[in-house]
C-alpha cells in the first residue's frame, strides 16, 4: 500500500458489473479533479484471442476441460503485481490494452481480440484504478491485494451471473445455448479457487441479488432489472462507516448485519456515490500531504 501513489482494485468476473462501477468511479474522478491512470485486467491475459483459442484445444487434447481466464495459467499474473508494486513506488508503470472489437480497434490501431504494445501509464497521475479478475489475488506465488489500498468486490449471486453471462453472449456475441454452458462449465473450477477467493481479501464487496426467480438461469428469458434486486453491501472493516447517515440517505435501505447495509437495486449508484466519494478523498488528501 502506498501513501503517495494510492491504488483503487475492482475485482468481479466479465458480466459481473465492474464497467459500470468503473463509470461511477470516473464520474467522482472528474467531479472531485483526481487524475488516475487505468488499467484493465484483459491486458495481462496471457494470450490473445487466437492464441487463447489454440492453447485451449491443446489443453483438451490432454485431458484438461477447464482451461479459463480465470486461472493463473492464461494470466501474467506476476506482472500485474509488478505494476501494482511500481506503480505505489514511483507513480508509473507499463500497461497495455487489449482489444475488444472493432470500435476499439480505430481507437488502439491494433485488430480486435490482439494486444497494443507496453507502454508507460501517463505522467503525474494521483492514483491508479484497476478493473478485472484479479485485483485482490493471493496464491503461493503472488498477493496482488496487498498493493491496493481500496479493493472492491463487485459479485452477483451465482444465478444472476449466469443469466448476465448467457444473455450477453447470446446477443452480442451469438454463441449457442451450448456454447455458452460449456464455458461456465469450464470455467467453475477456476472460478471457485481463484475468483471467489478474493471478495474475502476486499474492503467492500457490491452483492447483486435478483428478488424474482432464478432457479433455473438457462432458461431464463430476461436478465432481472434493477427494480427486481436488492444489494447487499459488506464492509470488511465497518468502523468508522457511517450507517445512519447511509440508511437516512438512502430509501428503504436496512442492515442485515453489523457489516452489511441491503439497499434497492436501483439505488445502486448512489449508493456508490456516497460511500466511495470520502474513500477516494482520504486517498487524494493523503497523497497531496506527502507530495
Amino acid at each position: 500500500m502506498s501513501a503517495k501513489y494510492p491504488i483503487i482494485s475492482v475485482t468481479g468476473s466479465s458480466g459481473a458489473g465492474t464497467t459500470s462501477v468503473k463509470r461511477t468511479f470516473e464520474q467522482i474522478f472528474r467531479r472531485e479533479r483526481v487524475e488516475a491512470a487505468f488499467i484493465e485486467g484483459d491486458a495481462f491475459h496471457r494470450y490473445d484471442r487466437i492464441e487463447m483459442r489454440n492453447v485451449m484445444e491443446r489443453e483438451e487434447a490432454k485431458g484438461n476441460q477447464n482451461f479459463s481466464h480465470f486461472g493463473p495459467p492464461a494470466n501474467l499474473l506476476e506482472e500485474l503485481e509488478n505494476v501494482f508494486r511500481t506503480y505505489g513506488q514511483t507513480g508509473t508503470a507499463m500497461s497495455r490494452h487489449y482489444v475488444h472489437d472493432e470500435e476499439e480497434a480505430e481507437i488502439y490501431g491494433a485488430p480486435p481480440g490482439t494486444f497494443t504494445d507496453w507502454a508507460p501509464l501517463p505522467e503525474k497521475t494521483e492514483i491508479l484504478f484497476y478493473e478485472g479478475l484479479h485485483g485482490a489475488l493471493v496464491n503461493e506465488q503472488v498477493n496482488i491485494a496487498k498493493y491496493a489500498d481500496l479493493k472492491i468486490g463487485v459479485v452477483p449471486v451465482i444465478n444472476l451471473e449466469w443469466i448476465q453471462k448467457i444473455h450477453r453472449d447470446r446477443s452480442a456475441r451469438g454463441y449457442s445455448m451450448e456454447a455458452v454452458t460449456d464455458t461456465i462449465l469450464r470455467r467453475m473450477p477456476d472460478y471457485i479457487n481463484y475468483i471467489c477467493p478474493q471478495f474475502t481479501e476486499t474492503d467492500i464487496n457490491f452483492q447483486r441479488v435478483p428478488t424474482v426467480d432464478t432457479s433455473n438461469p438457462f432458461a431464463a428469458r430476461w436478465i432481472p432489472t434493477a427494480d427486481e434486486s436488492m444489494v447487499i453491501i459488506r464492509f470488511s472493516k465497518p468502523r468508522g462507516i457511517d450507517f445512519p447517515y447511509l440508511h437516512s440517505m438512502i430509501r428503504d435501505s436496512f442492515m442485515s448485519r453489523a457489516n452489511s447495509i441491503v439497499i434497492p437495486g436501483n439505488k445502486l449508484d448512489l449508493a456508490m456515490q456516497l460511500i466511495l466519494t470520502p474513500f477516494i478523498l482520504q486517498l487524494v488528501e493523503r497523497r497531496r500531504r506527502t507530495s
